[in-house]
């Protein structure tokens, strides 16, 4: 598979040519990146005008995927946004009104795009909570919703951070069902393509997905991928042109193509990879750890029935030079791909092993209650607000989403009034100050 993009610009580089274009540091080392880092002069093609280079390695990364694939140098956060838009459209043609119905376990992205939207969202919970991470819906339970509420589409994360993964094929039926598009956010199952079966969400019957290329494929920070049915390939580019910086990054652009020939190859590497993983999991579990989630290449650890709290047990893996992707008083996440070497597993391994067991913490983390709607997230993001700590915001309305990355999962929502619980959930998670409207 060719690598159109890659060429072009190491091409140009050798010319070594005058620059008088943007970027400003005219191709001269700082970093030693320079050389490589262009804008989009002529023959250098345009990310969402792309006619030549851009659109065949976008037509390679679709031939890897199986449908219509484009791309992002901004993450999956410009795709969620893109995505939003693809959804309100199809509803509009259809003559409806945009109605979301919407995994609480959503991404902040979902509600800053809800909020420039002017969306009207309706918020899925399943019957037992849990974390605020997971939001494990079922199909007989989105199929209820769908009946009484009938939105146009459905929006859910899968995987979750935790490494929950939702029951997409289930899911996609009942929504085309009952008339509705699904929508996922696919952040951190790229790879799930290259598993044999397939477990892609575009494979499993989702009309439109996000993919985070950068979280498990050999992709540069901001590269991600936007994927979907053929029935909205003549939009997708203007969608994502709608959120999108006119400068994409063209790093991040040869760091996708160069991924292409990667990715053709990627089914083997996991073949083999992967069974060293399940190994690992499995001395774990026989070990006393519990561990959570169904991903291949994640490995959750519920901190607290082996006697420690997920940032006790990052601060202990720091100091054997490993660095988890995240933890909280309940979990710890530790995120592989091939690239991590055998020896790296095992020393991970090795590792947790030598922490000595402990009695379980026996404190549950609060349970996840829907919140008190005042007003929509566009009209609270929007409103003046201020900063004042969480021990004073009761009865006070949520103005901007309080949560940094990672994990992204608002743990109330921009609009809705904060109890005394919505409090104590604040504080269990660290967050000492909130924003409020004013």
């Amino acid at each position: 598979m060719d690598t159109p993009i890659c060429d072009f610009v190491r091409d140009y580089a050798d010319k070594d040519e005058i620059r008088l274009h943007m970027p400003g540091h005219k191709g001269k080392n700082f970093l030693g990146l320079e050389a490589l880092d262009i804008t989009e002069i002529d023959g250098a093609d345009s990310l969402y005008e792309a006619s030549s280079i851009i659109r065949q390695s976008e037509e390679n990364a679709s031939a890897l995927f199986g449908c219509p694939t484009f791309y992002s140098t901004e993450g999956s956060s410009q795709c969620i946004r893109a995505m939003l838009y693809l959804a309100v459209l199809h509803a509009r043609t259809q003559g409806k009104n945009p109605v979301i119905a919407t995994g609480r376990n959503a991404h902040k992205t979902f509600l800053t795009g809800a909020a420039l939207l002017d969306l009207d969202v309706r918020w899925l919970y399943p019957k037992n909570n849990g974390s605020y991470l997971s939001c494990n819906l079922t199909a007989e339970e989105v199929e209820v919703f769908l009946q009484s509420e009938q939105p146009t589409a459905v929006y859910l994360t899968s995987p979750d951070y935790l490494g929950n993964a939702a029951d997409i094929a289930g899911i996609a039926e009942v929504c085309h069902k009952h008339g509705a598009i699904l929508l996922v956010d696919n952040a951190h199952g790229a790879y799930l393509k290259f598993l044999r079966p397939s477990r892609h969400p575009m494979d499993l019957g989702a009309d439109l997905c996000c993919d985070s290329a950068h979280k498990t494929l050999p992709v540069l920070t901001g590269g991600a991928y936007l994927h979907c049915t053929p029935e909205f390939r003549d939009w997708a580019k203007n969608a994502l042109a709608l959120f999108g910086s006119t400068s994409p990054s063209y790093l991040i652009l040869q760091s996708l193509d160069m991924a292409n020939p990667i990715l053709s190859s990627l089914t083997d590497r996991l073949s083999e990879f992967i069974p060293h993983v399940d190994a690992v999991k499995e001395n774990l579990s026989a070990h006393g750890y519990v561990l959570s989630g169904q991903e291949p290449l994640k490995i959750t650890i519920s901190a607290k029935p082996y006697g420690y709290t997920g940032q006790e047990l990052t601060q202990i893996l720091l100091k054997h030079n490993i660095v988890s992707e995240f933890a909280d008083p309940d979990f710890l996440v530790l995120m592989l791909t091939p690239e991590n070497s055998l020896a790296e597993l095992n020393a991970l391994e090795k590792a947790l092993l030598s922490i000595p067991r402990k009695p379980p913490i026996l404190e549950k983390p609060p349970t996840f209650q829907p919140g008190q709607r005042v007003c929509s997230p566009r009209e609270a993001m929007l409103s003046p607000m201020e900063e004042i700590p969480v021990e004073e915001s009761e009865e006070r309305i949520l103005a901007a989403a309080t949560v940094g990355c990672p994990p992204a999962v608002p743990i109330v929502v921009s609009g809705e009034r904060i109890d005394a619980h919505a409090i104590s959930c604040f504080q269990y998670y660290g967050i000492t100050h909130c924003s409020v409207m004013k």
